[in-house]
């Protein structure tokens, strides 16, 4: 699990360097108080104007054993590789990261964004899922 703007010798890093720069856009302009659901909007908004191929509320299938037993509807899949969760409270928690890591280790992705948009800056957290025998 990495933490941070910019980290380097992980996939996707200029990736997900362009989706926090978008975030602290969306940020600036609105600030905290709104609900998630605003800020998802706005930083889709913002990811497409920058020519990055974003999807809301993207189902991810969820496999157990090789098998389909759910869907996981990604806040935001950018370019199909990285998920992004949105939250818009006071602080991330250790649930709020729990929650992003079973949706990379359930999908298969191995990036993931946790961004919190409830403080007066937002908050990132950048999650690594390293890759196992089984994936």
């Amino acid at each position: 699990m990495m933490e941070g703007t910019v980290k380097e010798g992980y996939a996707h890093s200029d990736l997900t360097s362009k989706i926090i720069g978008c975030a602290y856009e969306v940020h600036k302009e609105l600030g905290p108080g709104f609900l998630e659901k605003v800020y998802e909007a706005a930083l889709l908004h913002e990811l497409r104007s920058q020519g990055l191929r974003a999807e809301a509320q993207s189902p991810i299938p969820v496999r157990y054993k090789g098998a389909v037993v759910g869907d996981y509807f990604a806040d935001i899949l950018v370019e199909g590789a990285v998920v992004v969760e949105i939250k818009a409270s006071e602080a991330l928690s250790s649930i709020h990261e729990a929650q992003l890591l079973h949706y990379l280790k359930a999908s298969g992705i191995e990036v993931g964004l946790l961004l919190n948009f409830g403080r007066p800056s937002v908050q990132v957290k950048r999650m690594v899922r390293s890759k196992s025998k089984t994936d």
